[in-house]
């Protein structure tokens, strides 16, 4: 229904109450009763309302909320893993800006402590944690790595990924397996423990799994890949159902072609061509180009209602037909 009209309870500094009106221009008959704002960083399930009543609706705002205030991060812990990587790490980059600290996660310890001190020397607060994303064993003893270092953690970032351009009727079992597991088993794995802590009562986070365009439908050549990342959205939507009562939202991030270590080999002059044809952007995604979409994501009071949600940076790849 239309809002009619916004008033001050009393003039003062308390959130205005909302008078609504029916499709007839009637005033509905119920009431509208206002949640605790937002505080200047929202807390991990941003509004909270209080206990509604028969016929009762709740709203939230928040008077004086500033554009950094809505996408700050301080005071959030976010593990990003495969955050030693040149996606991964310009997303931990990205998140630490925005005020939070940050745990970089992957098998390399040389890579995780680089990508970490790049953090540090910006004046930001960054471990390394070396793990493998493979293993829930080893993600468990991440998180407490995590833990034992920040006290909580609030945002998840699952950026692992290989690739592989084998032709279909050649890929043996190993491979497939190696690239499931790095592509999508780690994702479900790091769900699983990350999702046990951030769902208990009181708690909550944003977890933020990367995507692919050839999640659907499948790019050329890299079968297994597309299998993979076909599923890292199936996971997202799941759990952004399941855990959306503890608070937990969940939504992923759809890169479109950004040269990176995986995708380098397959990138031949004809492939480039068939891309920047199917790109009207007409250019490859830069890595920075995806902090943006990442601290939305990741901010509580900037996306509190945003879940589920399969958010493509692509320059209008998907957007493109003939």
């Amino acid at each position: 229904m239309p809002i009619s009209e916004i008033v001050k309870v009393d003039g003062s500094e308390s959130p205005p109450r909302r008078r609504e009106a029916s499709a007839g221009g009637h005033d509905a008959a119920r009431t509208v009763r206002w949640g605790a704002a937002y505080p200047s960083v929202a807390g991990p399930r941003g509004c909270r309302s209080q206990p509604l009543r028969s016929g009762e609706v709740s709203l939230c705002y928040n008077f004086g909320l500033t554009m950094q205030d809505l996408f700050s991060l301080n005071g959030k812990v976010a593990a990003v893993i495969g955050g030693g990587g040149v996606l991964g790490g310009e997303i931990a980059r990205g998140l630490a800006n925005a005020g939070a600290s940050i745990a970089i996660l992957g098998r390399s310890l040389e890579h995780t402590e680089a990508s970490a001190a790049d953090i540090r020397a910006l004046g930001g607060r960054a471990i390394g944690v070396q793990t493998d994303a493979t293993s829930k064993a080893g993600l468990q003893d991440a998180l407490d790595q995590i833990l034992a270092e920040f006290g909580h953690v609030d945002i998840l970032v699952n950026g692992a990924g290989i690739n592989s351009a084998t032709p279909f009727l050649d890929i043996g079992e190993e491979e497939w397996q190696r690239i499931v597991d790095v592509d999508l088993k780690s994702v479900f794995l790091a769900c699983q423990v990350f999702g046990a802590w951030m769902t208990q009562p009181g708690r909550g986070g944003s977890i933020i799994n990367i995507s692919s365009v050839s999640a659907g439908p499948p790019l050329s050549r890299v079968f297994t890949y597309s299998v993979a990342k076909g599923g890292v959205n199936q996971i997202t939507q799941f759990l952004a159902r399941e855990w959306a009562p503890q608070g937990v939202r969940v939504n992923a991030i759809v890169p479109g072609f950004f040269p990176a270590e995986q995708n380098r080999r397959i990138l031949t002059p004809q492939r480039v061509a068939k891309i920047m044809g199917h790109t009207p952007m007409n250019r490859f995604g830069e890595a920075r180009e995806l902090v943006g979409a990442a601290v939305f994501l990741a901010a509580d009071a900037a996306s509190s209602f945003v879940t589920g949600t399969i958010l493509r940076v692509d320059g209008g790849y998907g957007a493109m037909t003939i």
